[in-house]
């Protein structure tokens, strides 16, 4: 039971660390994909480039979507900590 226990909550685990990284990976895929497209088609090759569109959209994305990458963190922790004596069985 505990062992079966264990593993579910590793799994849920990662399915909650996806689920709370996408709002944040999201757009820096998306706004990497499009300048990366434009500096290719501009033959622009500036690093630095990139660096403050990706930093400026995942601080938007964070801020509309980090209340709810929290609830499930913190949802996940309070059912774990919860399930502490049932997986010492």
């Amino acid at each position: 039971m505990g062992e079966a226990l264990l593993y579910d909550s590793a799994a849920r685990a990662l399915w909650v660390l996806v689920l709370a990284t996408l709002p944040a990976l999201v757009p820096a895929l998306l706004i990497g994909l499009v300048i990366g497209l434009l500096q290719a088609a501009t033959s622009i090759q500036e690093a630095t480039l990139t660096f403050v569109p990706k930093l400026i959209g995942v601080f938007l994305a964070l801020m509309l979507f980090g209340g709810i990458s929290g609830g499930l963190i913190a949802d996940f922790a309070r059912e774990t900590m919860a399930a502490i004596p049932d997986m010492a069985r």
